[in-house]
């Protein structure tokens, strides 16, 4: 099932891009890339803003695979209510993410900025994850022509 897997790739994605802030964050190169959204020179990177392009160009990643999944959540008919409604808090959750980040970068990493980030963070993960586990609880759909042949129990 497509929802199974890509619930389970944007939280991968998602795991991964929270790594990388905690990389970012503490080895101090938030500010190395000073422009919201692009470094300097653009979309290419250079190599002393390569860190955070990194880190900026998986939350883009990121971003647009919760908005995907969101909307194959919406889209299916077999998803459950709990599930819709953590798919729409990770939509909304994401958009404030990228919104935060941005008054991050132009608050000079100011703490409290830093910590409200990491928190929405978190939602987002949560989200996410209730999403994935939803999504494995749905009933697998068995095309019609695979049930005679005994490849499903």
């Amino acid at each position: 099932m497509i929802l199974r897997s890509l619930s389970f790739t944007t939280l991968a994605v998602l795991f991964s891009l929270i790594f990388i802030g905690g990389y970012v964050s503490a080895s101090g190169v938030g500010l190395t890339c000073p422009d919201w959204p692009l470094c300097p020179q653009g979309f290419l990177p250079h190599e002393d803003f390569i860190i955070e392009y990194i880190h900026r160009s998986v939350a883009a990643t990121t971003g647009l695979l919760v908005m995907a999944t969101a909307a194959f959540v919406l889209k299916s008919k077999d998803a459950p209510r709990g599930m819709k409604i953590a798919s729409l808090i990770a939509t909304g959750a994401v958009i404030g993410q990228i919104a935060l980040g941005a008054v991050v970068i132009v608050e000079r990493l100011h703490s409290l900025l830093v910590t409200a980030h990491l928190g929405l963070g978190l939602v987002l993960f949560s989200m996410v994850l209730m999403t994935v586990v939803y999504s494995h609880r749905m009933p697998a759909k068995i095309a019609p022509r695979f049930k005679g042949l005994g490849l499903y129990s």
